[in-house]
């Protein structure tokens, strides 16, 4: 296989602010460190995702402990499930401290923070990475969240999407502030910044005021990249506005090129280039010597899981509690139109074949809390190379976010043996292309004001 030299894989690194992966079992794992209430804990990750010359690491994010299941936190508390939440800003501070041109990025709220108050906090975390930010754009999805912010529930689906529009012009509106030159620093005669280049803002809209300026000035990339993950039909087009890297869960290869060529479209309808845009699914990698170990890692870490993880996960993530039902009880329609995350339902529907998917279905189908919930490439480094390049070449993807089976352990692995086969292959870049995130995603520093007209 081969694939043009102009186009290389985006690689990101999925983190979660917590005790395990995105993978609940992978705590559980013999050889997973126990030390990840310690900045040393993440710095070993940024480090090892820096020697293997990742684009990024991001932090996903909730704003609550799993506790929708049986209405109570105590079985995701027992059984470890993703219970350690803490706030990925800092963590990412600490990382890039141990790093000098790996991209960082955390998820803030649209739903339950303020404009000024993302602008402000991304602005400055810009300036003290030099310019290796990034920003996962989330509307949070379950009434948890929303009772720790002192609201009785959580915003519907697309009135979140209609209110995070705003919520982003706001935050960009903020960013425009200061003009690339306003600086001046001349101590001879006392001035200190050209005035007529920095700007209020005085937003007035329909779900926020703001006045501005922001007191942070720009960063060497102009301002933190974008990440989105919508998928859904209004997330979709919020993507296309927005996202400059796009997060997606594709279950085949299939399913990805027809989902992707709707988000490059979304793009394209946004006014924007589909080819600054990175869309990367979330995918698993066990790799090993041989096939018969890496299928052996995999089968093990398959064996971390419980049953309880799937139920825990399945009710954070859809707002709705899968202990009211039995495993063979239908949704119904009701039911279904208050699952909050829409693009998650429409998976489990699509690939059950049915309009009122079972809980089981729900279990089985989407995968949730084993790593069977996205694609696993599993074998020799050579067969991982075959396996992504496929997608890659097939246009179902522009990269990939790798999560880990455990940490740091599958990010060593895949830095080891897999990103050698695919730079041999011109499918991977052999070095960072500059300092800043923007310059290792091919990204143009943005002028001011160019996001206008959106």
């Amino acid at each position: 296989m081969s694939a043009a030299p102009e186009r290389q894989m985006t690689m990101v690194g999925f983190l979660q602010a917590q005790n395990c992966s995105i993978a609940p079992g992978s705590w559980r794992h013999p050889a997973n460190p126990m030390d990840f209430l310690s900045p040393d804990y993440f710095q070993r990750i940024a480090r090892v995702l820096e020697d293997g010359k990742f684009h990024l690491a991001f932090f996903d994010d909730r704003l609550a402990m799993p506790d929708i299941y049986g209405r109570n936190h105590r079985e995701a508390v027992e059984n470890g499930i993703r219970v350690v939440k803490m706030d990925p800003s800092a963590i990412l501070s600490s990382m890039a401290c141990a790093t000098t041109k790996l991209g960082l990025g955390a998820t803030y709220s649209t739903t339950y923070y303020e404009p000024f108050h993302v602008a402000r906090l991304f602005a400055t975390l810009d300036l003290m990475t030099r310019g290796r930010v990034a920003w996962n754009i989330v509307t949070s999805l379950n009434d948890s969240e929303a009772a720790n912010f002192g609201r009785a529930e959580h915003l519907e689906h697309d009135l979140r999407y209609d209110r995070a529009d705003e919520f982003v012009e706001v935050v960009m509106g903020h960013w425009d502030s200061w003009e690339d030159d306003a600086i001046i620093g001349d101590k001879a005669s006392g001035r200190f910044a050209d005035g007529s280049r920095v700007h209020a803002l005085d937003h007035r809209g329909k779900w926020f005021r703001s006045k501005g300026p922001l007191p942070v000035p720009r960063s060497p990339q102009g301002h933190p990249v974008l990440i989105q993950a919508g998928q859904s039909g209004r997330g979709r087009r919020f993507a296309g506005r927005w996202g400059e890297l796009i997060f997606v869960v594709y279950p085949t290869k299939e399913m990805g090129q027809k989902q992707y060529a709707d988000l490059k479209q979304a793009v394209r309808e946004a006014g924007r280039d589909p080819d600054k845009v990175s869309v990367n699914p979330a995918c698993y990698v066990c790799v090993a010597e041989t096939r018969a170990a890496a299928e052996a890692k995999r089968d093990f870490v398959l064996s971390l899981s419980k049953p309880i993880d799937a139920l825990v996960l399945l009710s954070e993530v859809t707002n709705f509690d899968f202990a009211s039902k039995d495993l063979d009880s239908e949704f119904t329609e009701e039911e279904l139109k208050k699952v909050s995350w829409t693009g998650f339902k429409d998976r489990v529907i699509a690939l059950s074949g049915k309009p009122n998917p079972t809980v089981r279905d729900f279990v089985h189908y989407s995968g949730r809390g084993t790593i069977r919930e996205f694609p696993i490439f599993c074998g020799t480094p050579s067969d991982v190379a075959d396996q992504m390049e496929e997608w890659f070449t097939a246009r179902a993807c522009d990269g990939f976010v790798l999560v880990a089976t455990q940490m740091p352990g599958a990010f060593e692995d895949f830095a080891r043996l897999v990103v050698p086969e695919l730079q041999k292959r011109g499918l991977y870049h052999k070095d960072y292309a500059g300092t800043t995130l923007r310059e290792n995603l091919g990204l143009e520093r943005p002028a001011v004001g160019a996001w206008r007209g959106r």
